[in-house]
């Protein structure tokens, strides 16, 4: 049980550590423009949303996931049941 939960733990920190990464960039692309010798760093930029939005996603993905296993999620986040026509 202890290793379960060490196990999830691990499934949301790793993804937390890589969304504060990308954080870094953003924030160091957005310091770095400031600078008259170096232009805006585009590049940096989109790496820096997608290495954050990426892992948050993750996150959420796995919380619903987890969520919908215990039933605690609202109706319309649940998923339909197929229909059996025989």
């Amino acid at each position: 049980m202890i290793v379960q939960k060490v196990i999830a733990l691990l499934i949301m920190v790793i993804p937390a550590a890589i969304a504060m990464y990308g954080i870094k960039l953003i924030r160091d692309a957005f310091f770095y423009s400031t600078s008259p010798e170096a232009g805006f760093m585009w590049g940096q930029l989109i790496l820096g949303v997608l290495v954050f939005a990426i892992p948050v996603l993750f996150i959420a993905g796995f919380i619903l996931h987890h969520e919908r296993k215990k039933n605690r999620v609202q109706p319309r986040f649940m998923v339909p049941e197929p229909d059996e026509d025989e």
